[in-house]
């Protein structure tokens, strides 16, 4: 049975009401809930749609980030919970529902294949399918030589080897996004780099072409996108949401674009960064989800792996991070369809 409202209509706006069908999607397939059920006070407010800071106050943000004074738990999940339990009371907890993307692939910067390079991400793939952990693989069209040189202009074609891990991962369920042509930076300075920033519309869409029509000759058709190094500028959000269902982002986000809860739609696409302490390396994610997991979270958290970060040790840390995600991650498929 459907739960009751018991209060007024919150006049939920558009994008809240598609944002609030993320956040309840497992019961609204359920039937327990109904759309109009989420129209309410407190779900307005944890999901109305954030408008895009001045510049000094996305700047505050991150730097409250790195400090851990503006914490991602405190911010985003416990809203996002309060919506939950103002709902469905004592049946709000659950499991959490982790979205995993795993950034990159082809590793930037490997314009020389290597077999080391190769055995790392089979190693890691290996960890999380034989996990059943799905995830998500931002892949680039193309590798840049010298990719942290704006100077630069080199790059070359994924190899047919990539091309046949592409392959493997498509038929063992992988999804995929886009993750910029081929990853060279337009800015040298570290904290500034980025693909697309400093593009016009022209530009940008002609970037999207070539990676787009790059990755269909493979058969792969991206629904989503990804940043390179998570940055891109205000006003190419609304070219990118109207190419794509989701786009990605992450702590480099926030000075160019603000915090955001996540996932929520903005305008034409779902927002979906992932921030500390589900951004990061696998030792310190484990830890946070199992906070989430103990709390009974139960919301989707976007979770993001660089599988390069992974590889140099024992793979200790991933294989404990990949059994405690089994069960609890979910195929994108299920976010693109709620």
């Amino acid at each position: 049975m459907a739960v009751a409202v018991g209060l007024a209509l919150a006049a939920l706006s558009p994008d809240s009401q598609r944002s609030a069908r993320l956040v309840f999607a497992e019961e609204l397939r359920a039937g327990r809930v109904l759309e109009r059920d989420l129209d309410r006070p407190e779900v307005a407010r944890a999901v109305a749609p954030r408008s895009i800071p001045p510049a000094p106050v996305r700047s505050l943000q991150r730097m409250a980030m790195k400090r851990g004074d503006f914490d991602f738990e405190t911010r985003n999940l416990a809203p996002l919970a309060a919506a939950r339990r103002a709902v469905l009371g004592a049946q709000a907890p659950g499991p959490p529902r982790f979205l995993v993307r795993v950034d990159e692939f082809p590793l930037a910067g490997a314009y020389v294949e290597s077999e080391g390079g190769a055995a790392d991400f089979a190693r890691f793939h290996a960890i999380l399918a034989d996990a059943g952990v799905p995830y998500l693989i931002a892949v680039s069209a193309g590798v840049a030589r010298d990719y942290l040189d704006p100077s630069a202009t080199e790059s070359r074609p994924l190899s047919d080897r990539e091309l046949a891990t592409l392959q493997q991962l498509r038929r063992e369920g992988a999804s995929f996004a886009l993750h910029g042509f081929d990853h060279r930076t337009r800015d040298v300075r570290a904290r500034h780099r980025s693909e697309l920033v400093g593009l016009d519309d022209a530009g940008l869409s002609e970037l999207l072409d070539r990676g787009t029509a790059r990755l269909a000759e493979a058969g792969i058709h991206p629904r989503v996108f990804a940043p390179p190094f998570n940055r891109f500028e205000a006003h190419q959000y609304e070219l990118l949401a109207r190419r794509y269902d989701v786009v990605c982002g992450g702590p480099e986000s926030v000075p160019l674009f603000g915090f955001h809860r996540t996932p929520l739609w903005l305008g034409d696409a779902i927002y979906m960064p992932a921030y500390p302490p589900f951004y990061g390396r696998s030792i310190e994610v484990a830890a946070a989800a199992e906070r989430a997991i103990a709390a009974q979270v139960a919301l989707p958290i976007p979770v993001v792996l660089h599988w390069a970060w992974e590889a140099g040790g024992d793979w200790s840390d991933l294989q404990r991070l990949a059994r405690r995600l089994a069960g609890y991650a979910r195929p994108w498929d299920e976010l693109l369809t709620s």
